[in-house]
């Protein structure tokens, strides 16, 4: 497996597709059920194949991911060939830059107490997978609103 297997929870969204995954592996109905009794670790493996297939889908459209902390918020963008962050780290306990508001007010009230700095390196492996641990990381999805809000306090 290159990712995960969907929990229960995000299986229910893809039950549709599921259908469609097994019959374009040749597995009807009655084979699948047969081989939840039977070969249950087949049946694992064919989730395994179908789970990656989807988080592969979601991990190429996926542009944007952040981490948050008391004292400090990065924002990853993912481009083709390398991973862009821009980093706000607090330099005062007193802040607190965990939520938008939080970091809105830090840096209209306390932006000498902020170091903001932009950076990207190359990807050390493939894309999707550098998401992938991100996500298992901690790290959230963002936006694009956001990174461009984050790219104009760079600017000025």
């Amino acid at each position: 497996m290159k990712y995960r297997l969907l929990s229960q929870e995000e299986q229910k969204y893809f039950d549709e597709d599921f259908k469609y995954f097994l019959i374009a592996n040749g597995v009807k109905n009655e084979e699948w059920l047969e081989m939840n009794q039977n070969s249950p670790k087949k049946a694992e493996e064919l989730v395994g194949m179908f789970s990656d297939a989807v988080l592969d889908i979601v991990y190429k459209k996926m542009e944007f991911l952040e981490h948050r902390s008391k004292e400090s918020c990065m924002v990853f963008r993912f481009k083709e060939d390398a991973i862009e962050l821009i980093s706000l780290t607090s330099t005062s306990e007193k802040l607190d830059l965990s939520t938008p508001e939080s970091i809105h007010h830090a840096l209209q009230k306390h932006a000498g107490d902020i170091q903001i700095y932009k950076t990207n390196k190359a990807y050390n492996q493939e894309r999707e997978m550098e998401i992938h641990r991100m996500i298992e990381s901690g790290c959230v999805p963002s936006t694009e609103d956001f990174w461009q809000a984050l790219e104009t306090v760079l600017d000025k």
